[in-house]
């Protein structure tokens, strides 16, 4: 925690309120101690401002942090059609990045492709050099041969889905030249704190409250961190008493986080549970309307144990009959937290988020992924998917993220997603559920304002993020804002 004056800035109204003048705001201890004019230095350092905007330190509500920076160095495979174009993007990297290490690729998107993946083909082009292939949307992956070895598994000819694959994904840092070191850490950091963001919620698959007070002791850079567990370490976490917002690290920066629940599966492995049976598939399979990966009698059990235990809960569910039962399970067990993604919602559902006191955690980045292939194996139903403004409108908590690395860390593009829902030179998608520049911004910055005794973070930016211009000048603003400075617990981060 530091001391840190910052002089002429001029606060964003979030509000609906009128901009004011610029003020001085004094940080003392990593808090904010004073907000006014002109405001005489106590021997603190001094960031000038100098009359650009400002706002609270943004925040990204869902983030698994160590595969996103093994992403940053990952082959890029989005945006292909089909097995065979990954391949070919494959096999120029294996030629391109010789090396005895794995190499592992991410962003293709299945559900679409004429065939499913072959191991065979996938030996073809790599020989006994480990690849691993990750899913767009993290819910399935593809191996070849070497790679199942080295992880011990069972062979396995095609791609790997939900449970199977969580358990492979959480390990894929065995494998040679995997697991980042702190410079790649130390990279994933700085780059976050150029966005503005001074904190995360890290829902990373195992022993994120012991990371992360680790490598704040190894000196990486500041960042607020709420340390997610999921249940095959919620028994470890309940022996150890700790509780959700226990301080992890002495400088009160880590805290304990929430209990993660994968409780259905996603959209582009048609794995979502839905009320109504995907578009393309037999309405008579009996994996037509997707699938729990537990009971309502095992969720409502596991939110039991961790609400009887003092932790919070965030339950995965993307599909509408998830989120009914999600939210069925919230009120029978009183549990306090939020329903990650809530990607399709029964409209009766909308009004149940801010009654039970459950937040919407959402990315709206995945909207713009989503969206062509929501049209096609949701179709008639796309009307109920993303419902940011009905949500905000009858007074649920929305909070933003990005799920990285399914989508990048970086709150812009969730802000302008959420006021655009387009990303091209389409119309919005149900532009009806766009929200507002500032209400977006007020969804990202973890329910704070820049006043006397909020966190000491703040955020300088290089626009006035409500300016508005034409629809494209407007989106562009939001999706390419400078951030000059970001202060975290009063230090400087960026």
């Amino acid at each position: 925690m530091a001391n840190l004056l910052v002089t002429g800035a001029r606060i964003v109204p979030l509000d609906g309120e009128v901009a004011g003048d610029a003020v001085d705001i004094r940080i003392t201890d990593g808090v904010i101690a004073e907000v006014g004019p002109s405001l005489q230095p106590m021997g603190e350092d001094i960031l000038d401002a100098d009359g650009q905007w400002v706002i609270p330190g943004l925040w990204d509500k869902h983030v698994h942090f160590t595969q996103w920076t093994r992403a940053l160095t990952w082959v890029d495979v989005s945006h292909t059609n089909g097995p065979d174009e990954v391949l070919a993007i494959m096999a120029q990297a294996l030629r391109d990045r010789e090396a005895d290490g794995a190499l592992i690729g991410f962003g293709y998107r299945s559900a679409a492709w004429p065939r499913p993946a072959s191991t065979a083909e996938l030996d073809a082009i790599s020989g006994e050099r480990p690849v691993a292939i990750v899913s767009g949307d993290a819910h399935n992956g593809w191996l070849n041969s070497r790679a199942q070895q080295l992880l011990g598994l069972d062979h396995h000819d095609g791609a790997l889905a939900e449970g199977p694959w969580f358990e492979v994904f959480a390990r894929l840092h065995e494998l040679p030249g995997a697991e980042p070191n702190d410079l790649d850490l130390a990279r994933a950091l700085t780059g976050a704190a150029s966005k503005g963001i001074v904190g995360i919620v890290d829902l990373e698959f195992n022993d994120t409250f012991r990371e992360w007070p680790a490598r704040i002791k190894r000196g990486l850079t500041p960042l607020r961190v709420r340390a997610g567990v999921y249940e095959h370490q919620l028994a470890e976490v309940i022996n150890a008493g700790l509780h959700t917002g226990d301080p992890l690290h002495p400088s009160g920066l880590v805290t304990m986080g929430p209990l993660k629940v994968i409780s259905d599966g996603s959209l582009s492995t048609r794995t979502a549970w839905c009320c109504h049976p995907y578009a393309d598939l037999d309405p008579a399979r009996t994996d037509a309307h997707g699938a729990p990966n537990h009971t309502v009698g095992e969720l409502i059990a596991l939110m039991q144990q961790a609400t009887d235990n003092g932790l919070e809960v965030a339950i995965h569910a993307i599909g509408d009959r998830a989120n009914q039962a999600a939210l069925d399970a919230f009120a029978a067990t009183g549990a306090v937290g939020s329903i990650e993604h809530a990607q399709l919602l029964r409209e009766e559902d909308v009004e149940r988020f801010a009654g039970l006191g459950v937040a919407a955690s959402v990315q709206p980045p995945h909207l713009l992924d989503d969206r062509d292939l929501a049209e096609e194996l949701w179709a008639g139903h796309c009307h109920r998917c993303y419902l940011f403004r009905s949500l905000l409108n009858s007074g649920a908590t929305l909070a933003f993220g990005s799920d990285a690395p399914v989508s990048p860390i970086d709150p812009w593009l969730a802000i302008a997603a959420a006021v655009h829902r387009s990303h091209d030179e389409r119309d919005g998608w149900y532009p009806g559920e766009s929200l507002s520049p500032a209400e977006a911004i007020a969804c990202s910055v973890d329910g704070v304002r820049l006043g006397v005794g909020a966190p000491g973070d703040v955020v300088v930016l290089g626009a006035d993020p409500l300016w508005e211009g034409t629809r494209s000048e407007t989106r562009m603003n939001l999706r390419e804002m400078p951030v000059l400075a970001t202060v975290c617990a009063g230090q400087l981060t960026h």
